[in-house]
């Protein structure tokens, strides 16, 4: 793909649909539960029966608010609800409410980091909000379609970025950025599985210093990778198109993630074929400076400031502090580990954060749990750290320690206790042990003396295998040089 891309421009610009946190929909008290049976959570405004009239729901304003306030956006005082008209089946009345002209949230920005470890800043034109659509079913009959409405009207942040992404990559770290952001401020799980975090890419391509090309919209892509395969093969579909002296139409797209293709769905409407118009039901959204200040005060401290206190007050290098902010709930473990710790942060945070990135997230991967749901409290790494630095176990035990933690749930002090796993650091213990070592190995000890430093390793394999691993590893190599 790399040569197909030379010499031609892309162009990205993505519009996130994320579900808003909300008990109830944007216009009705019908619930927002996730799995429930098809037309379960459906109020009459939701089915559009007549007569029915929309009641805001204040809470999908606030945490609009809030997004908003993440993406260092402006936050208008006066915003406005617009109809969107088209005919769907799954789309009751004939109509979205949307937000076309008067959006509640104006120019903010994403920076995200590049391959090369340089920062890039992706501006966002608006956050708006509007109500979901129900569901087509088209695969449980032969002869025909069933509607589930359960989804009408659940509320939706759509937050369209500026068309400054250039590559796939850049398009996928946009997404996760955002995605974090959302969760740090809670005004979205964004669980793309569930369908709460939705992406609609558009792309064209054109070669530098010419106008933008026609753009296709890859619509309802629901996974960070199937963003990256369907840009990919979207950009060498369009160049291979536009080699061969074929036009781009404007067009809506799907993404197969069986196939790894894009398929065309129907030609791309403009804003005008919508025919939108202000929404006579409802009242401009107005908010007053108390409220801003309120939500504004809310605030919880994002990824980005969040990601410099870890590398400035813990020592943590930029990947591992990275690693550790993709998930809210794993960096207050992170911190909550720290805080239980007898020592000093200087002293245990880099440990603390080392065992969390290799040995715990390797348990919660293998057996698909969460932090939560691990079997032990994060404080309980904090113990196995203070072990490690105490000297009270080595490294190297502390990994049959934490590998009984998990299966036992029990403290790891308790376990160091019930196993026998102190730490030998009898200077006298370890002298005689090493002696012996040496003696039962007369041959290799010449060798050493001879110049095959290399050795060295094999005594204090020995020494420890003598020591039953419970030597302490510091003194060994002491004792070990002085005694070579």
């Amino acid at each position: 793909m790399e040569n197909l891309v030379k010499g031609w421009e892309v162009i990205i610009g993505l519009e996130v649909h994320a579900q808003i946190a909300t008990k109830s929909k944007l216009f009705s008290a019908g619930p927002t539960t996730y799995g429930a049976d098809p037309n379960t959570q459906v109020c009459f405004y939701d089915a559009a029966m007549p007569g029915m009239l929309p009641v805001l729901n204040e809470n999908a304003i606030d945490q609009a608010v809030k997004s908003g306030f993440g993406i260092r956006g402006t936050v208008n005082k006066i915003s406005r609800f617009d109809r969107k008209n088209y005919f769907y089946p799954d789309l009751p009345s004939g109509y979205q409410i949307s937000q076309l002209y008067h959006p509640i949230v104006t120019d903010g920005h994403i920076d995200i980091e590049l391959q090369d470890g340089t920062t890039k800043r992706i501006n966002i034109e608006r956050i708006h909000i509007e109500q979901d659509a129900g569901k087509s079913i088209h695969d449980l009959s032969p002869e025909f379609s069933y509607i589930d409405l359960n989804r009408s009207g659940v509320p939706l942040m759509e937050i369209v970025s500026k068309p400054d992404m250039r590559s796939p990559y850049e398009a996928m770290q946009y997404v996760k950025k955002l995605r974090n952001i959302l969760r740090y401020v809670g005004s979205s799980d964004c669980n793309m599985e569930k369908g709460n975090l939705r992406v609609d890419a558009n792309i064209s391509i054109h070669k530098p210093g010419e106008p933008f090309g026609n753009r296709a919209e890859i619509k309802n892509i629901n996974s960070i990778r199937f963003l990256g395969q369907a840009l990919e093969y979207e950009i060498e579909r369009q160049i291979m198109a536009k080699e061969m002296g074929e036009e781009i139409v404007q067009e809506t797209r799907l993404f197969d993630s069986n196939t790894g293709e894009t398929r065309s769905m129907r030609t791309k409407e403009d804003a005008a074929d919508y025919r939108y118009f202000p929404d006579p039901d409802l009242k401009p959204v107005i908010l007053t400076d108390e409220r801003i200040e309120r939500l504004k005060a809310e605030m919880p401290e994002l990824p980005d400031e969040k990601k410099q206190r870890f590398m400035s007050d813990y020592g943590l290098t930029s990947n591992d502090a990275d690693v550790l902010i993709e998930d809210k709930e794993i960096a207050d473990c992170f911190e909550r580990a720290v805080s239980a710790s007898k020592f000093k942060p200087s002293e245990t945070a880099k440990l603390i954060a080392n065992w969390m990135i290799s040995e715990l997230f390797a348990i919660l991967n293998k057996e698909n749990k969460t932090i939560e749901t691990v079997g032990f409290p994060v404080e309980y790494l904090a113990e196995l750290v203070d072990l490690i630095v105490d000297k009270t176990i080595s490294g190297k035990i502390a990994k049959t320690v934490f590998a009984e933690m998990v299966a036992s749930g029990h403290k790891p002090a308790d376990i160091v206790k019930e196993l026998g796993l102190v730490q030998i650091q009898d200077e006298g213990v370890i002298t005689k042990t090493i002696e012996q070592v040496l003696s039962n190995n007369p041959t290799q000890v010449e060798q050493y003396k001879s110049g095959k430093t290399q050795l060295f390793g094999f005594f204090v394999g020995q020494t420890m295998k003598a020591l039953q691993g419970k030597g302490n590893p510091e003194m060994i190599n002491k004792l070990l040089r002085k005694l070579l």
